[in-house]
């Protein structure tokens, strides 16, 4: 693509009139790309420092060489403003920026200065752009603000310093976050006193120690020793009416029991409160105010895709009591689950926070969370509609089940699972415990597997879409041991199900024995990121040897209901020293074709050709009717 024409830098008395003129505009441009780490009111500030330090100085008349020439763009003066802000936020979004110069950024005394709220839709994407890198913030905000190309977007952002890969990153980024008109002004602010009740409280200590110690009072947050009635919650920010809704633990909605019984839908929405502490108030509303307002000793995990901002109105009560040594709170807003969590006992100190989308849960999906680690211990929450829980290794699948507790609230005793175990207790795969759950109404139970998130993910079998099999039965078990092992590769990603597909079964050569081929796909929540393994599974060398991963992609449709067909290969020695390239595809491979360090060409889904050690080579399966299919990976 050729570079875009220039125009030369205008007159100083253009920039002027063009700076009083779009003042508003630039400062939420600058807001924007800023970081937000420091606060909303310290990003305010330095959005206004930032645009207030555009005019260069001296009568010389701007210097800084020549702008890049937007289409359709007239004010010369905006278009170089505009440049010079962006590469001071841009500069200003190095870490610690805003904290080491404080000098630079104009003094507010005793006020704290926020936006107005916007929409809690707004609220959720201007938090979701602040976690982005700060082309893509960059972007987005010239994207929306300016309505400019993707092209005029990236000559900018390099003209403002940003790399050509990083600017095209940014550009990608910030076109896939929906459209925004309600972000908050920076230029339409609330004033806010910075802690005003404990302001307050020391008054009279402020006034004996003279008018310096006064100002001093009105302008440092001095922190209570132990938790106060939000506990480890930051300073209130915001007035929506909803918002407050949200943050009265007496508005919570809670079922009663039985009630998942009558309802058309089987799902967390009618799961009853339970616990022990339904009814401690204090315990409800830290949970609430945490949620809305985490401060800065707050531990806060998320899965992926999944919001960590403020209920829009009020939550749903599912738990509230102790687990594990800790205080729990489990909430639940018709989109995500979330879970607070602090020491029992303690008036001071750290809290957790953690996130969970759960959008479209069934009866299954929806048997069991999380409800906390410890020691490697994990606790669950069981659904109401559970009837039966076991505990199994799926690396023992003739091994006997070991029936899980489960207490009056429904939370089981605690179990010893590898991701609630400390960490430096080694990588080797010994153990891979599932939960074996029985259902009221349910013919067989089915797997659940801990991949470290609050909710379990479900083990299915069979052929993608409509064929695979929830059951937990004796081919399930004896599907998933060879498997097992590499479910931790899903671990995080926000997973809501792994289907075990075996594609193709293959004679080796040398009288090696019989292999398979399996393709596992874990599916996530949000329904982007999906991960894709092929496995081949040797005969057996030692009791529970594990398959060897042979490929693997993110989000790809292979072995999906969408695209169930799949062609993947791996070097393999057979037991006479021999290197072969041993190839598989589903059944709507008719020949498999090999190029590169191995060539050849086999009929039927299933290939092996004599190979050199370390060879490599490209497949291509052949298909019934025409076409081709491209190997996984």
């Amino acid at each position: 693509m050729s570079p875009s024409p220039t125009q030369s830098t205008p007159e100083l008395s253009q920039a002027e009139a063009a700076l009083v003129e779009h003042y508003p505009r630039l400062v939420r441009l600058a807001y924007l790309v800023l970081p937000a780490a420091p606060g909303r009111h310290r990003r305010v500030l330095a959005a206004h420092a930032v645009v207030q330090r555009a005019l260069p100085r001296g009568k010389g008349g701007p210097k800084g060489g020549a702008v890049p020439q937007q289409r359709g763009e007239e004010d010369a003066g905006y278009a170089y403003l505009r440049l010079r802000v962006l590469r001071a936020a841009l500069g200003a979004a190095r870490p610690g920026w805003l904290r080491r110069v404080p000098r630079l950024l104009p003094h507010v005394v005793g006020l704290r200065l926020i936006p107005r709220s916007a929409e809690a839709g707004d609220v959720a994407l201007e938090q979701e752009v602040a976690g982005l890198p700060a082309a893509a913030r960059a972007a987005f905000a010239l994207r929306r603000l300016d309505g400019l190309g993707e092209d005029a977007v990236r000559e900018l952002l390099q003209a403002a310093g940003v790399s050509e890969s990083r600017a095209r990153a940014g550009v990608r980024t910030a076109d896939e976050l929906p459209p925004a008109d309600g972000l908050a002004d920076p230029c339409a602010l609330q004033a806010r006193p910075t802690d005003l009740l404990r302001r307050r409280q020391y008054a009279r200590t402020a006034l004996l120690g003279g008018v310096a110690l006064a100002v001093a009072a009105g302008t440092v947050a001095f922190l209570p020793d132990g938790w106060g009635p939000d506990g480890a919650a930051a300073p209130p920010y915001s007035e929506n009416a909803s918002a407050r809704a949200a943050l009265d633990p007496q508005g919570l909605r809670r079922m009663p029991e039985g009630v998942w019984q009558r309802a058309t839908r089987t799902d967390f929405s009618v799961w009853p409160a339970r616990g022990s502490a339904l009814d401690d108030a204090g315990l409800l509303r830290r949970a609430l105010a945490v949620w809305a307002r985490p401060g800065d000793d707050v531990a806060v995990s998320a899965t992926p895709g999944t919001q960590t901002g403020p209920a829009p109105g009020p939550a749903q009560l599912l738990f509230a009591g102790e687990a594990g040594g800790a205080s729990v709170v489990l909430l639940y807003d018709g989109l995500r689950l979330v879970r607070y969590a602090e020491p029992v006992g303690a008036d001071s100190g750290g809290a957790a926070l953690d996130f969970a989308r759960v959008d479209g849960a069934d009866v299954l999906g929806a048997s069991a969370v999380v409800i906390g680690r410890s020691d490697g211990n994990t606790r669950y929450l069981m659904a109401p509609w559970v009837t039966e829980t076991v505990r199994r290794d799926l690396l023992v699948p003739d091994g006997r089940a070991t029936e899980v507790g489960v207490d009056a609230h429904g939370v089981t005793e605690a179990l010893r699972t590898p991701v609630a175990a400390p960490e430096g207790n080694g990588a080797a795969c010994t153990e891979v415990p599932v939960l074996e759950v029985g259902a009221q109404g349910g013919d067989l139970p089915f797997m659940l597997a801990d991949l470290g998130e609050l909710v379990p993910a479900l083990l299915t079998h069979g052929e993608p879409g409509e064929g695979r099999r929830v059951a937990a039965d004796e081919e399930a078990r004896e599907r998933w041991t060879r498997l097992a092992c590499n479910l931790s590769t899903a671990n995080g990603g926000g997973v809501r199900s792994v289907n075990a597909w075996q594609f193709a079964e293959q004679t080796l050569p040398d009288g090696a024995g019989t292999a398979q081929w399996v393709c596992t796909r874990a599916e996530t929540w949000r329904g982007a990121g999906s991960r894709t393994l092929a496995q081949f599974v040797a005969p057996a060398g030692r009791a529970g040897e594990p398959a060897s991963v042979t490929a693997s992609a993110e989000d790809a449709p292979a072995c999906g209901p969408r695209e169930p067909r799949v062609l993947s290969g791996v070097l393999w020695r057979s037991p006479q020293d021999a290197w072969y390239l041993v190839a598989a595809g589903s059944e709507q491979v008719s020949a498999i074709v090999a190029e590169g360090g191995v060539t050849g060409r086999g009929a039927g889904n299933t290939v092996a050709l004599a190979a050199e050690e370390g060879a490599q080579a490209e497949l291509t399966g052949e298909l019934d009717g025409g076409g081709e299919l491209r190997m996984l990976g």
